[in-house]
């Protein structure tokens, strides 16, 4: 319930801008169940319920249809429903992820869970970020609340703004504008015709606001005590904080979360009952099956690619493909490759200036599983930089070329308003807060491109993107088999060479890909020919059975007439990336890398600026 709701008529919808209501807009990971290795078909379970990707009213189909079958927002509550009453299910485990809903999905979704925890079954419930509906339906629902560790509980109040443009239509375009309405209250003209709001659509506004915020507020009152209601208007809060404040109850990665969830139970096993692999084996994993047909050797090493900025889900098309690192399908190629008992060895070929913050965490911890299981070496391209790094200090032994760029260990952030900019033009933002207090619309619509932060948000901010540095620094500390102190002088976003980077312990070997291969050989005790098979990002379809890449298939069915737009929908950060990719091939990586801030992701490990050493 990031921000408020839209009123508008649908003519004038695009006028008004949501800012607090839903979250970001950003894709979580699915991550099957049952991920350390096979469980029982019968005894005690636990019902998972995945929403890490969405709860849409009604799911949209995809290309040619061969996506997996995720669940509607009718069938998430008929599945609760179901729960309390199936003796095997001993408790149920929850997958937020990033996901966004509404106030009222928000509110069944938390009173159906509620019931369950009711019925004797306890709820645990996991986010990798927690927005005001998320949190709403947690706090009411769940027995235990968990969080990722590089995650942020965005708790801010609820607000709304609209888009004031008479100044600009009819002093500086001059237009003439001609609305009649019916109802003093519609209000639906005023964007066009006048510079703010009347007194009768300010008071319309504000008064649904306010209701849905006494909504909201009470339901977490009534489920947590006055002292958690009295908390969630003043985020974003980092975990550490989140918890002191009991919001959260435990800082944990969702796999591990998952794990305790099952254990404190008495389950043996997990039962996915809404959301990704719902089914089990009764469905097909399509791409898996086209894998096979194609063909894929079972090699000993396996090659895995990792280039370009890096994302929570990236801008891949419906047909496979995908652009730069994205967290969600590292996770399945890392998965599979842990649990595949014929791969003996991973390599990790890094290329990357960094991007999300909680996509590089993510990966990490997945990488540091894998690295539990078999040998994990990484090899450094041209640069492995803030994210980069974050994933690349990971591998049992990290080679880099001697003009590699290692490092930058360090976290930036924060955003541009156009506020300002716009009321040049004649375009006034008019902030409506649910809330009252003085202070309620700066935090409230924080994540607004229309308003500039007040001090006190930009030290709630600063406050959070410290606590991802801390923990940055730990990450790549444990990695290394190293103490904080002694990673911490070469730390603070500094980069370094890859000789450099041997030198304080940044990188083990000075080497590239063909030496990281052959000691990744080496440690899985393997013959120096053992093959190898590459693993590069997710292949399509048409890629499958044709041999050409994603890209390539995207521009065929563009050509046949269905539209690229049909295909790939692109974000303004790849737009201008791809119009730069001509002029400055070594620009975009950069660019790509700042496009979490673009889905309100604040805290990024990446690069400050374009390095291309040529």
């Amino acid at each position: 319930m990031r921000a408020g709701v839209v009123f508008a008529s649908c003519a004038w919808l695009a006028l008004l801008a949501p800012v607090a209501c839903d979250g970001r807009a950003k894709v979580a990971t699915a991550v099957p169940s049952a991920e350390r290795g096979a469980q029982p078909r019968s005894g005690p379970s636990l019902a998972i319920l995945d929403l890490s990707g969405g709860v849409p009213e009604e799911e949209t189909a995809s290309l040619l249809s061969f996506a997996a079958h995720r669940g509607s927002f009718d069938e998430l509550v008929e599945a609760i429903s179901n729960l309390s009453s199936d003796k095997s299910l001993k408790g149920a485990f929850v997958r937020f992820g990033s996901a966004q809903m509404g106030i009222a999905r928000a509110e069944e979704i938390g009173e159906g869970l509620e019931k369950l925890r009711g019925s004797g079954k306890p709820v645990y419930c996991h986010a990798d970020g927690y927005t005001n509906s998320t949190m709403y339906a947690a706090l009411r629902g769940c027995s235990k609340v968990f969080v990722s560790p590089a995650g942020e509980v965005e708790t801010i109040g609820i607000a709304a703004q609209v888009l004031y443009m008479h100044k600009l239509l009819a002093e500086e375009l001059h237009l003439s504008i001609d609305i009649l309405q019916v109802g003093k209250f519609k209000g639906a003209e005023e964007p066009l015709t006048r510079d703010g709001p009347s007194d009768e659509a300010r008071a319309s506004l504000e008064g649904v606001l306010a209701s849905l915020r006494e909504v909201w507020l009470s339901g977490m009152r009534e489920a947590r005590g006055s002292d958690v209601s009295s908390v969630v208007e003043d985020g974003p809060y980092s975990p550490e904080r989140a918890k002191v404040l009991k919001l959260v109850d435990e800082i944990a990665y969702a796999d591990d979360a998952q794990d305790l969830a099952r254990k404190a139970i008495g389950a043996v096993r997990d039962d996915i009952r809404f959301g990704h692999g719902q089914g089990g084996d009764k469905q097909d994993d399509l791409g898996e099956l086209v894998h096979l047909i194609a063909g894929s050797g079972a090699a000993p090493v396996a090659l895995v690619r990792a280039s370009g900025s890096i994302s929570m889900s990236g801008g891949g098309s419906p047909l496979g493909g995908s652009d730069g690192i994205t967290e969600r399908e590292m996770d399945r190629i890392l998965l599979r490759l842990s649990n595949d008992e014929d791969v003996r060895a991973v390599v990790l070929r890094i290329d990357s200036p960094g991007g999300s913050a909680l996509a590089s965490d993510l990966i990490w911890h997945r990488l540091m599983q894998l690295r539990a299981k078999k040998p994990l070496v990484v090899s450094v391209g041209d640069m492995a930089a803030s994210g980069g790094y974050f994933m690349a200090c990971a591998g049992n032994v990290v080679f880099a070329d001697a003009g590699s760029i290692v490092g930058s260990i360090g976290v930036v952030g924060g955003k541009i308003a156009v506020g300002h900019a716009l009321e040049q033009l004649g375009v006034h933002a008019e902030s409506f807060p649910a809330a009252k207090q003085p202070k309620a619309a700066a935090r409230a619509t924080y994540g607004s491109v229309f308003d500039e932060w007040d001090e006190a948000t930009r030290a709630r901010v600063l406050e959070s993107m410290t606590g991802v540095y801390e923990l940055f620094l730990a990450r790549v500390a444990e990695g290394r088999k190293t103490s904080v102190d002694k990673i911490a002088p070469f730390a603070e976003g500094r980069i370094w060479s890859g000789l450099q980077g041997k030198e304080h312990g940044l990188v083990d070997e000075i080497g590239g890909l063909e030496a990281a291969i052959a000691k990744a050989r080496e440690l899985a005790k393997l013959p120096a020919d053992a093959q190898v098979e590459t693993v590069g990002g997710p292949r399509g379809v048409l890629e499958r059975l044709v041999g050409v890449s994603g890209g390539q298939a995207s521009s065929a069915i563009s050509a046949g007439g269905l539209g690229a737009d049909s295909v790939r929908e692109e974000s303004m950060v790849a737009r201008i990336a791809r119009d730069l990719g001509a002029a400055a091939p070594g620009v975009v990586p950069f660019i790509c890398s700042l496009a979490p801030l673009a889905h309100g992701e604040r805290a990024l490990a990446a690069l400050p600026y374009a390095l291309v050493v040529r």
